[in-house]
């Protein structure tokens, strides 16, 4: 920036900036895009807006008769249309005058929507691979309008000058770049080819490529010889879904479990959604592949869809999306906030449709993306309405849904962990109970909502009271013959602040069951600590807090073998062992993780029942 002259602006006069034009140049070109493959994008999307604006000129023209020509020889890269073109007033106002759109001018402004860009800055891209671009165009407006030629430089210079007619016969514009030695990866004559295919493949306007040798196939051979897969006709319905799932194959890499197609004719928004056949992670987002008006603006759109619909990936192509300035993603407004949401309805009309009528697709869809639906359905109302009946639990009648589990269990309980639905999963089928594990991230939530679906369904959370009181009590006669074994039992087992209680239950095969949850485990640690730190400021705060902690119980099974055997033990000291084996192996059976006394008793009873069977023997 330069200093303006104070005498040419006396104090309080306005002044203009002076721009560093080489810089400004620099700056926007190599930082406002991703890459420099853009600048073919860029060209030919400028070739699309004059194309749009000459048949504004001359609606009649036959459609193909207009088009796009790209010439790619390894020295030079040339981008041919036959658009509108661009008188010499106009090379001045816009090619020259970096921030300002030709398609603003001249009453085009109000035509906005027929033009895929809406910055004039595109052209810009090209200083990626070029030192120079090299403009020749001829107006349509103007009958008998010469031909001007414009080459601007990197270093913010340019000229302009008139040439006649012949120097190019017909309308239109012809941008040509001489590629630096390091654009080679670029600029040359397959990569070209295969940039046009990437970022034209859907272009309504016919598109043809030539590498001067036909190499590449014959001279002028179509980049775009068919419109998009669902503009297509097919002779029937499964015929156009096998072609949808194939173009969703070839653009994504995989075979999609379903193809969904999106139809918005508000905004001309057509494309398809393709159902992922694997699950993956919640909350991951993948990029969707967006075009506008036909030119492939980004393959990683996630604004497109909403956060919970990660199962799919989608191509579009849209009419009415606006552009950012980089062309590399979409402008967030009110636009693409309501193709959002409508897109999200067509992705929920979709889940209702298979759940209503085809349910092998509904179950192949929840078998890979149950988890993901959970998610959803934790939050969205309507979804969970629809599919949690469908959607698979872990309960003491195995994996299933909770509408069967709802059928056969009128009361459903539900645990707070996994280790404690494992500690009751056996011992709670076998009284009846019908459980489900809520331990898993959402079950737990979703399994209480169950009434909003089923009214008639109760649902609670399984305590140690709801489960001892369907195991059934010994007789009276029994229990006093236990009552010294018991009374050792529960010695030997405070230091866990456990309790030792006998009942009859099935499976006989089940020695003990050990009652217990992390927050009781929880609650006792406290009030652990409490004793410990009594008087200090440490010992108040939790002593405040401070409930009665509920104490673990070790059930014993009087059916069991074992334990008909260990009640009857009369040496005070191998009753004590045989209970903390008992409570060791039932601990253990829980699947929980060990405490360092825990594990100190299981290996100390198996030792000590050990040494008296070998001085029994012995």
């Amino acid at each position: 920036m330069t200093l303006p002259d104070t005498a040419a602006n006396p104090a309080g006069a306005d002044r203009t900036f002076q721009v560093d034009l080489r810089g400004l140049v620099d700056l926007l070109s190599h930082h406002l895009y991703s890459s420099p493959k853009v600048h073919l994008r860029e060209l030919m999307q400028n070739a699309v807006d004059a194309l749009t604006a000459r048949h504004g000129l001359e609606p009649t023209a036959p459609a193909g008769a207009l088009g796009i020509r790209l010439y790619a020889d390894g020295s030079v890269v040339r981008v041919e249309d036959d658009g509108v073109g661009l008188t010499e007033g106009d090379v001045h106002t816009f090619l020259a005058t970096i921030g300002r759109s030709s398609k603003r001018a001249e009453k085009i402004a109000e035509q906005r929507g027929d033009f895929i860009g809406q910055f004039g800055i595109g052209l810009l891209s090209c200083f990626l691979v070029a030192d120079e671009i090299h403009v020749l165009s001829r107006s349509a407006r103007t009958p008998d309008a010469p031909a001007v030629e414009w080459r601007g430089r990197g270093d913010g210079s340019y000229t302009v000058r008139t040439l006649p007619a012949s120097a190019r016969p017909r309308p239109g514009t012809t941008v040509t770049l001489t590629p630096r030695a390091d654009a080679g990866e670029w600029t040359r004559p397959a990569q070209v080819h295969a940039l046009a295919r990437h970022f034209g493949s859907l272009l309504r306007h016919p598109v043809t490529f030539d590498d001067g040798t036909g190499g590449l196939g014959e001279p002028g051979a179509p980049v775009n010889p068919e419109p998009a897969p669902w503009a297509r006709t097919y002779p029937t319905p499964g015929a156009r879904s096998r072609a949808l799932a194939a173009y969703g194959e070839e653009v994504f890499g995989f075979k999609p479990l379903d193809t969904i197609e999106l139809d918005l004719p508000a905004v001309g928004l057509r494309g398809i959604a393709c159902v992922l056949p694997e699950a993956v992670p919640a909350g991951r987002r993948h990029g969707h592949r967006v075009h506008v008006k036909g030119m492939l603006l980004s393959e990683q759109a996630e604004e497109i869809l909403p956060e919970w619909a990660f199962f799919v990936r989608c191509v579009v192509d849209a009419e009415s999306l606006r552009p950012t300035a980089s062309r590399e993603s979409l402008y967030e407004d009110d636009t693409l906030a309501a193709v959002r949401d409508a897109l999200a309805e067509r992705l929920r009309a979709w889940i209702a449709r298979a759940a209503a009528s085809d349910p092998d697709l509904l179950a192949r869809f929840l078998q890979a993306h149950h988890l993901a639906v959970k998610s959803l359905a934790v939050h969205d109302d309507e979804i969970l309405r629809m599919l949690l009946p469908w959607l698979p639990f872990e309960t003491t009648d195995g994996h299933t849904t909770l509408d069967e589990f709802a059928r056969t269990h009128r009361t459903v309980l539900v645990t707070s962990s996994v280790e404690e639905f494992r500690q009751v999963a056996a011992i709670a089928s076998a009284a009846g109970l019908g459980v489900v594990n809520g331990g898993y991230t959402y079950d737990r939530d979703l399994v209480h909502r169950l009434p909003e679906i089923r009214p008639e369904a109760t649902v609670a959370d399984l305590d140690p009271a709801t489960l001892t009181a369907h195991l059934d009590p010994v007789d009276r006669e029994t229990e006093l013959a236990a009552a010294a074994y018991l009374a050792l039992a529960r010695d030997a087992l405070a230091v866990f602040d456990c309790d030792v209680a006998l009942r009859t239950f099935q499976p006989a095969n089940a020695p003990a069951l050990l009652v217990d949850s992390r927050e009781a485990r929880h609650e006792r640690t406290r009030s652990q600590l409490a004793r410990e730190q009594e008087g200090g400021l440490w010992g108040d705060i939790l002593g405040a807090l401070r409930q009665e902690a509920p104490r673990a119980q070790l059930i014993l099974n009087q059916l069991n073998p074992l334990v008909r055997a260990a009640v009857a033990i009369d040496e005070p000291e191998l009753a004590r062992t045989s209970a903390e084996a008992l409570y060791g192996q039932a601990a253990m059976l829980s699947r929980r993780p060990l405490r360092p006394a825990e594990s100190s008793l299981i290996n100390r009873s198996f030792l000590d029942l050990l040494a008296h069977a070998l001085r029994k023997d012995s």
